[in-house]
């Protein structure tokens, strides 16, 4: 964040210029940014006495109103004294522009953690703003099919959403609130994907990471199990796709304190191997989950650590501070350059609805997606591309005027065949000559191997939104791979064509065989 010293009773000119700064700070954070205040250019801590200290917050606050902003203040730290004992103070400040036109800030947050680590519970407090019973009362709002609520394990991919107003309140169910409304009084969202935890469910987990591109994981642990079952092939899996990933104990309302150091240890020891190379931090007050929040997304080897209860509500407030100043890891510039390009949009999810007709839902990779915008869709068996029509757009249950790239929604397209849509297609622009192919050669590393990995084995492969199996045809100058081996492999798909875009990464397995990769050509 960048320092300013003080903003005490500045010019007009200066005033203006400043705003100015300002708004220009907020279009690069996409909407929010931190201040420091009472902190140098160089980064010396001069800091404030209280009377220039409160002028300055005054500044700001009337600075980021004339912006369309608002502020909160996330910490002050007292750091020197001067010659007449006076205490001087820095402090910093989130500016965040309150919404408008539904161009609200979205952060997807990936959530793992093996069954019964109280994954859907945590989601179902923070959303709900009610603690739990201790009996999984909170999470029944999640579930979607009777078995998962008979059986209380999370079968399919459910959305939750938590919103932060412009002040970095939190905005979510309580005061029974509809989704619409969360969305209309958020400037920031929070989209929690809750990934299956169960091993069965495997496919689900993996389809959810890398059709949905999250930007972050949120790994969910239970203090009295700590790594059991599925929470390392969840940690491994975060790590092939590169998803910066935190850590979240919870239920340390069953445990003692004594149990809860263990696992936290426990997972400092697996991040800390030559595997991983992650910086453990553990978030114990307020400060810190201000620091995480920062440190997170600048660099990739930081892994925030949370201890929390979902009864008793200990140390809930931490995470929420932590995921109200998470900044977005992509920046305006970033998402800029995706919207210059043509259209695509990824089908992940087809249904029909009663009076609407056919509807997708997805994500939109680049370009921008209007109402009534031209697409074509595909590829079909043939391989060849239909023509459709957008009808109208939802983005988290509201309706939406324009899509913008990286953002994800859900598509009207009136009275279009739905059996002709599966997932996996893409919506692309007429202009776009996409790339299908029957067959690709990939750069991959196998990562685990039970026995040989040669010509003629066959593997599910995933990338993005496709899932398919495919055989193995060529593995170039080997005649094998073991465990750990890389090599450029090519893959045919056995039952139908499929878009694959150039650099797009991949996960292929089978049983116990794993292995990560990208897409180096396609062809059909």
């Amino acid at each position: 964040p960048p320092p300013w010293l003080k903003l005490v009773n500045p010019t007009q000119y200066r005033f203006e210029h400043l705003a100015t700064q300002l708004k220009w700070r907020l279009q690069e954070g996409r909407g929010e940014a931190v201040y420091q205040i009472g902190v140098e250019d160089n980064g010396l801590l001069v800091g404030l006495t209280e009377a220039d200290m409160r002028a300055s917050l005054k500044t700001l606050k009337r600075m980021a109103e004339k912006v369309g902003a608002d502020i909160t203040l996330l910490r002050e730290r007292e750091v020197d004294y001067d010659l007449d004992r006076n205490t001087r103070k820095i402090a910093e400040v989130l500016v965040r522009k309150v919404p408008d036109d539904q161009q609200f800030l979205d952060l997807r947050v990936a959530v793992l953690g093996n069954v019964d680590s109280g994954k859907s519970t945590l989601l179902g407090v923070l959303t709900q703003g009610e603690l739990d019973n201790g009996r999984g009362r909170a999470r029944l709002n999640l579930f979607r099919h009777l078995h998962e609520i008979q059986t209380g394990r999370t079968s399919s991919i459910s959305f939750e959403i938590l919103g932060f107003n412009s002040k970095g309140e939190v905005v979510n169910y309580s005061e029974s609130r509809t989704a619409e409304e969360i969305c209309e009084s958020s400037s920031k969202m929070i989209t929690f994907i809750d990934l299956a935890g169960h091993h069965k469910y495997l496919k689900t987990t993996i389809f959810g990471l890398t059709s949905y591109c999250p930007d972050f994981a949120m790994l969910v642990v239970s203090a009295n199990t700590g790594i059991a079952g599925t929470t390392r092939e969840h940690l491994g899996l975060a790590m092939a796709l590169k998803v910066p990933i935190f850590i979240v104990v919870s239920k340390v309302d069953l445990c003692s304190r004594g149990t809860v150091e263990r696992t936290v240890r426990q997972l400092e020891r697996v991040l800390k191997q030559p595997g991983c190379n992650k910086v453990p931090m553990v978030v114990s007050n307020p400060d810190d989950a201000v620091t995480a929040a920062q440190q997170f997304t600048q660099s990739a080897c930081i892994t925030p650590i949370f201890t929390l209860s979902s009864v008793s509500g200990e140390s809930l407030d931490l995470l929420k501070v932590f995921l109200n100043i998470l900044p977005p890891l992509s920046n305006s510039k970033e998402q800029e350059e995706l919207m210059q390009q043509l259209t695509e949009f990824q089908v992940d999810e087809i249904y029909s609805v009663p009076d609407v007709g056919t509807v997708v839902g997805g994500t939109l990779y680049s370009g921008v997606c209007r109402e009534g915008e031209r697409l074509v869709v595909g590829p079909t068996d043939e391989g060849r591309f239909l023509r459709l029509k957008v009808g109208s757009i939802q983005r988290n249950r509201s309706a939406c005027r324009v899509l913008r790239a990286g953002q994800a929604a859900t598509l009207a397209l009136g009275n279009f065949d739905r059996s002709l849509l599966r997932k996996g297609m893409v919506m692309v622009s007429p202009k776009m000559n996409p790339t299908i192919c029957c067959q690709f050669e990939a750069a991959i590393v196998l990562l685990f191997h039970a026995k040989t990995f040669r010509r003629g084995s066959q593997v599910t492969v995933h990338v993005g939104n496709v899932r398919q199996t495919a055989t193995v045809d060529d593995l170039h100058g080997k005649d094998e791979l073991r465990t750990g081996e890389r090599a450029v492999v090519r893959f045919r798909f056995i039952k139908h064509p499929e878009y694959l875009r150039l650099g797009a990464k991949l996960l292929f397995r089978e049983g116990v065989t794993k292995g990560i990769g990208h897409v180096t050509q396609g062809s059909m």
